[in-house]
């Protein structure tokens, strides 16, 4: 997938955009608009992904976790997108209702106690390894919760504003859920499986109530400029980053840590 020109946040400047999300609401012009099966099936040169960034961002920086419950249907992604683009991460706070966090927590944990959460493994050939210490539970896509179709259309809608936007060329996503024990993480890694590129957008939406940071658990983003990012997974966030570019790790919390990872995939 084409390089986004990134200007990576430092640690302490990321979270919500300065400009209002009227600022994006920049319409393309007729001749740039590209129909979802074209981009799907032919992504864009650089150059197109640039334009659209420059609609979308102008010279809007990033301060605090952008909050999307506030945003219209219309625009509730619009800043998520923006900070995507240009920083090729960004942090969302109340992705879900809480309600809703609440009964994806529930299932998750009752899940977990009645070992239906089987350990962890890596790669494309599932090996075991000790690079990580959580438990996890596919989502079938045929035979979703309730609760679970709820957080599938939620990462749905968000899919197809990124195509829109970006161009991503994304087709499909897979997630699952992952607990870790006290005590447990998982190294430094990044997403993309070896000999495939098909995960563009890594996503972790997290399911902790009344986390407390000095209880351990962040994701660790490693940035470009040598720094790192701290995301403590309290309920409701959603980290979003680019598969490929962005190493991170899990770092050992004092109790038990729950989330959902979701990959945002195109063709292989």
């Amino acid at each position: 997938m084409p390089a986004f020109n990134a200007i990576p946040p430092t640690p302490d400047r990321f979270d919500q955009l300065v400009a209002e999300p009227n600022d994006y609401a920049i319409g393309q012009p007729a001749e740039k608009q590209i129909k979802t099966d074209a981009f799907l099936e032919h992504p864009p040169i650089e150059a197109q992904i640039e334009w659209v960034v420059d609609c979308l961002i102008g010279d809007a920086t990033p301060n605090e976790a952008i909050d999307v419950s506030t945003k219209s249907q219309f625009s509730e992604f619009d800043m998520a997108t923006s900070a995507l683009a240009v920083n090729g991460w960004c942090v969302v706070s109340n992705f879900l209702s809480r309600s809703e966090t609440e009964a994806l927590s529930t299932e998750c944990m009752a899940m977990h106690d009645a070992q239906l959460l089987t350990p962890a493994r890596v790669g494309a050939n599932h090996a075991a390894t000790l690079l990580r210490g959580d438990s996890t539970h596919w989502f079938q896509p045929d035979a979703l919760s309730a609760r679970q179709q709820v957080f599938a259309d939620r990462i749905e809608a968000l899919r197809n504003r990124l195509n829109r936007e970006l161009f991503l060329g994304l087709v499909d996503s897979e997630s699952h859920y992952a607990v870790y024990p006290p005590g447990a993480g998982y190294a430094r890694h990044l997403d993309c499986l070896r000999d495939s590129d098909s995960r563009v957008i890594s996503a972790v939406f997290y399911l902790n109530e009344a986390w407390q940071d000095a209880e351990g658990g962040a994701l660790r983003l490693y940035l470009a400029d040598q720094t790192y990012h701290d995301v403590f997974p309290r309920a409701g966030t959603l980290l979003l980053f680019l598969s490929a570019e962005f190493e991170h790790e899990v770092l050992p919390a004092t109790r038990r840590r729950m989330s959902i990872a979701c990959w945002m995939k195109q063709r292989a």
